[in-house]
């Protein structure tokens, strides 16, 4: 079975990130006899200026997107979109919008562990934010997220509380939009090909297998 590995360039705060892991999850179980996927999570952050103790989500957020009825209308789309693939958006209850650099720190210790820990910090994550309205700018939280995934609370409370890998994460950030990558969700498939979005699930499949039978092609060639 041919193996591929996509490093995916998402912030936590962004519903189109989150519907695009729905959908990514739903393509990768219909090809999982066929292709093996390995993910990488990658950082973006969608609103770098906002300060660390966070903004009033919904004041800002109706004012980046031109009133709160046009809010309110991307809401009810997300959310009737969210149902048929598992997600239960509650964008009522976010109060806070988050600086997710601190967020993006925990992911990158999750996946120093592994890739099964980090995929269970960043659903936790995006679960947190969009389902329970909590606030995943707060240390407190994102402990409480850590513990939860099986990492050593202690351990990431002192790391949160100091300035590690705070530049690592803010470069790599600098280093995707230098690559072009200015929306997210982006797909980086074998640091070949890009997919942009948050693709359906059928158009992720078939895009998989045409990676794997490419590799397959490829390496008959020189065997």
């Amino acid at each position: 079975m041919q193996r591929i590995t996509i490093d995916l360039v998402s912030d936590v705060v962004c519903p189109w990130c989150y519907v695009g892991k729905a959908r990514l999850e739903l393509a990768i179980a219909e090809v999982q006899d066929e292709v093996g996927i390995d993910i990488n999570w990658r950082p973006y952050q969608l609103n770098p200026d906002y300060p660390p103790e966070g903004v009033d989500q919904q004041v800002e957020l109706a004012k980046k997107l031109g009133g709160k009825e046009n809010m309110d209308r991307g809401h009810a789309q997300l959310s009737a979109m969210g149902k048929e693939i598992g997600i239960n958006f509650d964008f009522d209850a976010i109060k806070i919008g988050p600086n997710t650099l601190d967020a993006h720190r925990l992911i990158h210790w999750a996946g120093v562990e592994s890739r099964d820990i980090q995929d269970k910090v960043v659903s936790a994550l995006f679960k947190a934010n969009f389902e329970q309205g909590r606030n995943i700018g707060d240390h407190a939280v994102l402990v409480e997220i850590a513990k939860e995934a099986g990492l050593d609370g202690a351990l990431i409370e002192r790391l949160l509380a100091s300035d590690s890998d705070r530049d690592m994460v803010l470069s790599e950030i600098e280093a995707a939009k230098d690559m072009g990558v200015n929306g997210v969700p982006f797909f980086i498939i074998d640091q070949k090909y890009a997919v942009s979005g948050a693709q359906p699930q059928d158009v992720l499949a078939n895009a998989f297998r045409e990676i794997a039978a490419e590799k397959a092609a490829e390496q008959s060639k020189l065997n």
